[in-house]
Formats: structure tokens, sequence, C-alpha cells
């Protein structure tokens, strides 16, 4: 087909339905797991893995030296996702399992346990129904490189690990007056941490291992191993320092916790961005559509060529446009959905400045199929809009543009044939200040996912702020339970 007669259109649904249900991301774990599991019957095994229908669940791992919370924050994040919380020691407390029977084995021996014995262990639990469902938060395991690439083989990898660090010194303090509730399991401190229960004080008991010696030798062991397990998870992992208080160490990971890795997923950018005028949207789209090859789309510029090219939606904005009236809404939608569809802003994205202006436009943009997946709102304070328009003016002869301030005229000829355009009058500029702010709170409601920007900066700086959240992915937002 050539596309010089009749512009190649592609239905915007596509890559909307693709990203809306990742697609890409299925096919790629699918795939992983067909590679990993080895079935007799890939066909078969796919269909029970789609089925399952947990691909969006939580595995966590908490890790981190002897005495550095992890117990608590782990217990804190599986009381938040309601996740399986999963411990070497309660991987133990099967009776009736045979692998657990060989593991008890080892332990009464004073012998450690295999890494394959272990790495069984984890892979059976992680099989139950709660861990399936709900995910999995492991505390304290791998402990060694052996163990996290043997639990790599068999297709155990975290989405988040969590490392706690903290000085040895205050990690040797803490043990010392560390108490452990032997019917809860719960972990307290005689200075930092005393159960409020009575009932529970009562009962506490010391860890048996809980000598200064004992900590240091630990501490030698953890320091030994450590390294070679951050390698293994080096693109998922952050580090959080452990000595502060437990609520501000909850509140960093869990920060973590809601952020998601960038994927191999093909992903097409489909941005709006809204602002005042004045704002830098213009500046903002011409980087972004430099810098990642994307279509800069401005319903302005679409009206202004319509008019142009004398087209039948040209003919029908005309005389709105030669009368300063507001071009309704169907006419705009008809230039976006000609403009939108063709193949250079479907196949490699586009970005959308100037629309939508109302509620009412961002809902038929949606309904049309031409849902951005980032909307970024260029936020500039009154005042800095008006000092940015109101004192800028342009040379008549030669074109150029410049700002009383930030790019005054070169000489005081050039000064004194420059113009002020109309549009940039303090009285016009308010205009479009107050008809922005009356409708940008109820677009921001529409487009929950929206970022704000502080745009009142430096353009690259602006531009810095827009592309990490463009190339990172959103937040997954986790709440309380609820996945």
């Amino acid at each position: 087909m050539d596309a010089t007669k009749k512009p190649l259109r592609i239905p915007p649904d596509f890559t909307t339905y693709a990203e809306r249900h990742n697609i890409f991301d299925l096919y790629k774990r699918l795939v992983e797991r067909v590679i990993i599991n080895k079935p007799d019957d890939p066909l078969d095994f796919l269909i029970e893995e789609l089925k399952k229908d947990n691909d969006d669940v939580p595995g966590i791992i908490i890790h981190g030296p002897p005495g550095s919370g992890k117990r608590t924050i782990a217990k804190m994040v599986c009381d938040k996702l309601r996740s399986a919380h999963v411990t070497p020691q309660n991987l133990l407390e099967d009776d009736v399992s045979p692998i657990v029977a060989r593991a008890k084995e080892y332990v009464a021996r004073n012998a450690e346990i295999p890494t394959e014995l272990w790495v069984e262990l984890i892979q059976n639990r992680l099989k139950l129904f709660d861990a399936v469902k709900k995910g999995w938060v492991l505390e304290g395991f791998p402990q060694t490189r052996e163990q996290a690439r043997a639990l790599q083989t068999i297709g155990v990898h975290p989405k988040h690990f969590v490392l706690l660090d903290c000085p040895d010194t205050v990690l040797i303090e803490r043990q010392m007056g560390k108490r452990i509730d032997p019917v809860a399991g719960n972990v307290y401190h005689t200075t930092f941490d005393w159960p409020s229960n009575p009932d529970i004080a009562s009962r506490l008991i010391e860890p048996s291992d809980n000598s200064e010696d004992a900590m240091v030798n630990r501490l030698v062991v953890y320091h030994r191993h450590v390294d070679g397990i951050l390698e293994c998870y080096r693109k998922v992992h952050k580090r959080i320092n452990a000595d502060q208080p437990k609520a501000d160490v909850f509140a960093q990971a869990w920060s973590f916790l809601n952020s998601q890795t960038r994927t191999a997923a093909p992903h097409t950018p489909r941005i709006v961005l809204l602002g005042p005028t004045g704002s830098g949207k213009k500046t903002q789209a011409a980087l972004l559509a430099t810098k990642y090859h994307i279509t800069s789309v401005s319903t302005g510029q679409l009206v202004k060529e319509a008019i142009v090219n004398e087209s039948k939606i040209g003919e029908a904005i005309k005389p709105y446009v030669e009368r300063d009236m507001m071009i309704p809404d169907n006419l705009i939608m008809s230039l976006l959905d000609d403009r939108l569809s063709q193949i250079d802003c479907v196949g490699r994205g586009w970005v959308l400045r100037g629309f939508p202006t109302t509620r009412e436009q961002a809902e038929n943009l949606t309904t049309a199929g031409y849902e951005p997946n980032r909307v970024f709102f260029l936020d500039v304070p009154n005042d800095s809009v008006i000092e940015r328009l109101t004192l800028r003016s342009s040379d008549p002869v030669t074109g150029e543009r410049y700002h009383e301030l930030y790019n005054p005229p070169r000489t005081q000829e050039i000064k004194d044939r420059c113009e002020q355009s109309q549009k940039d009058s303090e009285e016009e500029v308010k205009k479009r200040l107050a008809t922005y702010q009356a409708y940008s709170e109820e677009i921001a409601e529409f487009y929950e996912n929206s970022q704000h920007i502080n745009a009142d900066q430096d353009p690259h700086t602006v531009f810095e702020s827009v592309e990490s959240m463009l190339v990172e992915p959103l937040p997954k937002r986790y709440s309380g339970g609820d996945q």
C-alpha cells in the first residue's frame, strides 16, 4: 500500500490492549517458565500456568546481618500484604514431610543442611496455596551465593530484594538485648522495643547463642557471603539503613516494594503534556521527540495545517478560527483521530500537547482509543508564567524572539523595533491562566496516575524529571492486602 496516496492507519486499540493486559510481559514469563521447568507437554503446562492467574503477586526477600531487624520488617510487610512469611526456621516445622525429616537429621547431627535440600524445601513451600495466591516474603535466605544461584536455577527469583544494613557495633549492642517470645515467635529488645503486655514480657526468653563472641562470628560469616548474594540480585535489590526507628525502615522498604523494575517488553510512549500557558510544553515535547524519535503532536499545529490544506475538516474549522471562537470538540477529535492513527504515531509513539483542556475532552480521547500511558503536569506559579510571557517580544525584521530578563535585545535599535504579541499582554495571559486552572483539577482526577513536575526551572532539568518518569515503570501502589 502506498502511504503517499493514503496514509497508513493502525487501530489504536492494538498497543493499548497489549499494554493494559501486559501481553508482552506475560509471553516473556511463560517462555521463561517453560525453559526452567522443561515439561514433557509444554502446551498443557502453559495452560495450567495461565489458569493460575498469579503473575502479579509479591515475591520479596528480606535480608541483612543478624540483629538488623529482618524478622520485624518481614512481619510488618506480611501483615500489610497478607503474604506467606517463609523463614528457614518455619520451613523445618512440618512434622509429616519426609524432606523436612531429612533436614532435621542434619540439624540433629549439628551439620549444615545441603543447599539442594534447602532449595527443595523452599520450592515445595512456595507451591502452597497461600504463597501462590498472595505471594511470599522470604526472610534471611539465601545465606550464600551458592544458595542464591540454586534458587534462580529452579525459577525462584524475587521481584524485590531488601537488604537491611547496619554498623556491626550497633548490631552487637542490639543482640545483647534481644529477647524472643516462644509462643508467637516475635522479637523484642530490652531497651528499644519492650512489650507493653505484661503476659508477653513475663514469657520472653534470651536466645541461646546470645554471647558477643557468637555474634561476632556470625557477622564474619555474613560479610564473607553478602557481596556474592547481592551480585545475584543486583537489578532488584535496595540497601536500607536499619540504624533508625523501625517505622522509618519500614516506610523506606514499603516505598521500594511499591516500585517496579524496568521490563524488556516493548513500550510505545503515549504522552500527554499539560500545564498552564508558558510552562514549556512545546520545549519538552521537542526534546522528547528528538531523543526518543516519537511524534510531537500539537492541536494548534493540526488546526493550522487543516486550514492551509483546505481539507473538509479545515473548511469546517476555519469560521471558528476567523471569529476567534472555541473550536468544537468533535472537530478537534477528528483531527487527532486522523493524526494519531497514522503509522508513525502507532509504531513509534506520540507526545501530545495542548489537549485535553477539559475532563470531557480527556474522556473523549480515551473513548477513541488514545489512552496515554504517561501524563505530565508541568507546574509553574502564576507569577513566573506572567514574567515569562509578558516580558517577551519579537523582532519583526529577523523574526527572532527576545526576553527582557533572560535574552534581551543586543542593541538599542533592535529593542526599539521589537513588538509584543497581543496574546502576551498581562490581561490575556491571566485569562488563559484562569481557564487552565478552572479545569486542571478535574483532568488530574481523571488521569489518576498523572505525574506533577516542577517546571519553574531550567528546561533541561525539567526534561530530566520527565525522562526519569518516562523510562521507569509507574509505582505499583499495593494497598493493604488487596492485590
